[in-house]
């Protein structure tokens, strides 16, 4: 049974668990619901680089701080196609596109991502977006032009979120999440470990992801990438042993969702990764960059893929709550 009256203790209960007692009782949870050998490879483009007048703690992007990546104006439509030709090519499924932006804009540049949504999916991949806050009506226009999903993380608890983003608030994050989901795309939302929060708030975001009137479709687990320049660069890295415990639990709350093994991974190890998978996760990123971090490459990831047996999943292997 799916369920989104999860409590707060019910979830501390999963997530405290003896951590061998816990990944395997997400590897049970994530057998009922999916093929475990079936991994989604997605790519994500920065189409937008920079300028981003939001004050995000952990991002390299913001204006506020000064961490020496370039700034560029929009892509245009053909380079856009071609990275998009070129990772359908390397085995990726999802294309997802990131403009540095705080909120979606009607205007030119818009109307050309529509263009851009456009003509990926023509390339048979499904489109995926990450733009910042949207309306309503924004959210109708990249339904109609063929968006399958639109992310946009919580990215940590709401106790903890005005230490790390003052620039909107967490509210603003939801209904932008209501907008997609009335418009029937599907919702990528997870968030990041890393930036300084407890136990508690990793379980509170995973509560509200959980407790949503529908489980996002994706839920991207994201160990913050320290960069020099940010208020953030100092903070240690993340464990592996958190990450399991934030994707078995996730896995767990969200059974259906596409648990996604985000930013982070060229730190971990095969054996490190392999652990995620067992734990659920069962989406990556794959290329050599997430937007302005370093990232595995393809063939490295195709070496492990090999190793461990793993497959690409089908583009629009629809859940069944996108079925209808």
């Amino acid at each position: 049974m799916i369920r989104t009256d999860w409590t707060r203790e019910e979830i501390k209960q999963i997530y405290f668990q003896p951590i061998l007692e816990l990944v395997y009782q997400a590897a049970t949870v994530h057998r009922q619901y999916h093929t475990p050998s079936e991994v989604q490879v997605c790519t994500l483009l920065s189409i937008k680089t920079g300028g981003c007048p939001e004050d995000c703690a952990y991002c390299s992007q913001s204006v506020k701080y000064n961490t020496n990546v370039p700034v560029h104006k929009l892509l245009d439509l053909p380079t856009v196609l071609q990275k998009a030709r070129e990772a359908k090519q390397a085995g990726s499924t999802r294309f997802c596109m990131g403009a540095a932006w705080r909120e979606v804009r009607d205007n030119k540049d818009f109307d050309k991502v529509l263009e851009m949504i456009r003509g990926i999916k023509e390339l048979g991949l499904e489109v995926c977006c990450t733009l910042g806050m949207l309306t309503a009506e924004q959210a109708q226009k990249l339904k109609e032009a063929g968006l399958y999903a639109y992310n946009h993380n919580l990215d940590t608890s709401e106790e903890y979120y005005e230490k790390i983003i003052t620039t909107r608030t967490f509210q603003d994050r939801i209904k932008t999440l209501e907008n997609v989901r009335k418009a029937g795309i599907s919702v990528c939302s997870g968030g990041i470990i890393g930036l300084g929060e407890t136990d508690e708030d990793r379980i509170s975001m995973l509560h509200t992801l959980a407790t949503l009137p529908q489980h996002p479709e994706s839920v991207p687990i994201n160990a913050l990438v320290a960069i020099e320049g940010t208020p953030l660069a100092k903070q240690k890295r993340v464990s592996v042993w958190e990450m399991l415990r934030m994707i078995a639990t996730a896995r767990i709350l969200m059974p259906q969702a596409m648990v996604r093994l985000s930013a982070g991974r060229l730190e971990m190890p095969i054996a490190e990764q392999a652990l995620c998978f067992l734990a659920g996760a069962n989406s990556i990123f794959a290329g050599d960059k997430l937007l302005t971090t370093p990232n595995p490459t393809f063939d490295q990831d195709q070496a492990m893929f090999q190793l461990l047996n793993l497959q690409p999943r089908q583009a629009y292997k629809a859940h069944a709550s996108l079925s209808s």
